[in-house]
């Protein structure tokens, strides 16, 4: 640690980026890493000292920002003492709480895999006093979302199975927990990627997007250098909405130079469905050449898991703004300042970056699912939860996990419902549904978006739940253990108890430290009802 002065002021206490990993990760009692404390600096939120090459940070700083951030405390204050800090998973990094295959495509409102294996786990906890989930149970989860509770009742060595009335949901849950030939995959993408390279030789949208993204670099280094401009933003000294606007205004002129000197189509033909209003020419062009490329390959699986990893390109491929990416407002075809990175950024014009990015990081967490997997069964089906024959879908589907349903029967429920006016479930992929012809059924959806959540919508959504619960029980043990999470701010859940012939006897209050695309400094809780046979 070093101690320089500064202006004959008090001297501050210095330190290299790993020492203050080191020392934050002490002070907090939690692993904080370089790439925290860089972080840190990058977004101004502390100041570096130093040089580039030798960033140093100041300790009192350091504490002062972390005091400020006392999450636990602040949070219990605003959400209620009986807030379980330690189902937060404060502990775990981002990596961890995206392991392997449950970050190998993007869905919105899922949880993280520790707190599925914090229920599902029969190994010693010493916050958990009871276990209710053994290896070789069966657990199901009516709501599967994106197989999170799959993924990880493998992990555990527990069989699952999963419902869901999305059957673009039901593929990515399914991809997920399947095992897949890799070589034979490694190669597929190889092939592909070859053929998308030759075809865009054919097109000016690559060097067109090289060429861009040098002027945008040496623009936002002259007018908008990082971290001081963000840190004058804050304190003041710039007023970011007119400077902005009027840097963006002034970068149009190198933007629609290079449009003319590369001959780049922007615009599609018409804007009917949401392939044509949400991308731009050249990356609409490039998905239609690879899906066409991809629908010749024979292999079904190796076809399911490239449909999937196209599908993860063409959601970050959409013609929006970054901050824009959870709610799309408006189609972004010409740069634009960015308030999310402060600088000027630009709009898709080629998916190669982004395929090359998720075939690779596909296969990798692949593998890693691989190391981990357990000579289980686990399979998502495709329909809705209130209605749905469970053994006989799985008898036609899995007939090995067929004949261990009917010997044992579901060991309880482990679910995330969907959560009562929040999300359109079918209309977040709704770039997947019209590139792979999926029938929508929309209509089936439980408390969607659409709807609302006026009194109307939440006496639908308790009756929604509870005849799900009630058709899922018929397949379950006697005493079983369900377990539904939610946001419960409408006290919903004890009519749906009521409803489906059941009692909460025991409620777990959680906070969610990383709610994606959302505030993430804004206080937010989530109940794990723990539910029982009447």
């Amino acid at each position: 640690m070093s101690q320089l002065p500064l202006f004959g002021k008090e001297e501050k206490k210095l330190i290299n980026l790993k020492e203050a990993s080191v020392w934050a990760s002490r002070y907090l009692n939690r692993k904080v890493t370089i790439s925290n404390i860089s972080y840190l600096v990058q977004y101004g939120r502390i100041k570096k000292y130093g040089s580039d090459g030798n960033p140093l940070i100041d300790t009192d700083e350091l504490k002062n920002y972390y005091d400020s951030y006392d999450k636990e405390k602040r949070w219990k204050k605003i959400l209620g003492e009986d807030l379980n800090w330690h189902l937060s998973f404060v502990e775990y990094k981002e990596s961890e709480r995206t392991k392997h295959v449950h970050r190998l495509h993007p869905y919105k409102g899922k949880f993280i895999p520790q707190l599925v294996e914090y229920f599902l786990d029969s190994h010693t906890d010493k916050f958990k006093k009871e276990i209710y989930f053994h290896e070789g149970d069966i657990v199901l989860d009516p709501f599967c979302g994106s197989g999170t509770t799959l993924v990880q009742a493998n992990e555990l060595g527990m069989h699952a199975i999963g419902i869901d009335i999305s059957a673009f949901n039901a593929m990515i849950s399914n991809t997920k927990v399947e095992k897949h030939n890799i070589s034979l995959l490694e190669e597929a993408i190889h092939q592909l990627t070859l053929k998308l390279n030759d075809f865009q030789k054919t097109r000016n949208n690559i060097a067109f997007e090289e060429h861009l993204l040098s002027e945008l670099a040496k623009f936002n280094y002259k007018y908008f250098p990082s971290p001081e401009y963000k840190r004058k933003v804050r304190k003041g000294e710039i007023n970011e909405e007119e400077y902005a606007k009027a840097k963006e205004k002034e970068f149009f002129k190198t933007y629609y130079a290079l449009v003319e000197k590369y001959q780049i189509k922007i615009n599609q033909d018409r804007d009917n469905t949401f392939l044509d209003k949400w991308f731009l020419f050249p990356v609409r062009e490039e998905i239609d050449f690879l899906f066409g490329e991809l629908k010749k390959i024979d292999n079904k699986d190796i076809k399911v898991v490239l449909a999937i990893i196209l599908s993860r390109t063409v959601r970050s491929c959409r013609a929006t703004t970054h901050a824009d990416l959870a709610t799309l407002k408006q189609p972004v075809t010409k740069t634009y300042y960015c308030k999310k990175h402060g600088k000027i950024c630009k709009p898709i014009f080629s998916i190669k970056g982004w395929w090359q990015r998720y075939t690779t990081d596909t296969l990798y967490r692949l593998k890693k699912l691989d190391k981990l997997r357990t000579n289980t069964f686990q399979i998502c089906l495709s329909g809705d939860s209130r209605r749905i024959d469970i053994y006989e879908e799985i008898k036609r589907r899995k007939p090995e996990l067929a004949s261990i349903l009917l010997k044992q029967k579901i060991r309880g429920i482990f679910s995330s419902p969907p959560y009562v006016g929040l999300i359109d479930y079918h209309e977040q992929h709704a770039y997947a549904y019209e590139l792979f012809g999926f029938k929508r059924r929309d209509e089936l959806e439980i408390g969607p978006l659409y709807k609302g959540y006026g009194e109307e919508a939440r006496d639908s959504y308790i009756r929604g739940i509870a005849e799900a619960l009630i058709n899922c029980k018929k397949y379950l043990q006697k005493n079983c253990d369900i377990f539904l999470v939610a946001n419960d701010k409408y006290n919903l859940y004890p009519k749906i108890a009521e409803r489906a012939s059941m009692k909460i006897v025991n409620q777990f209050k959680r906070p969610v430290l990383n709610r994606v695309e959302k505030d993430r400094n804004s206080a937010y809780a989530e109940t794990i009802f723990h539910l029982k046979e009447r």
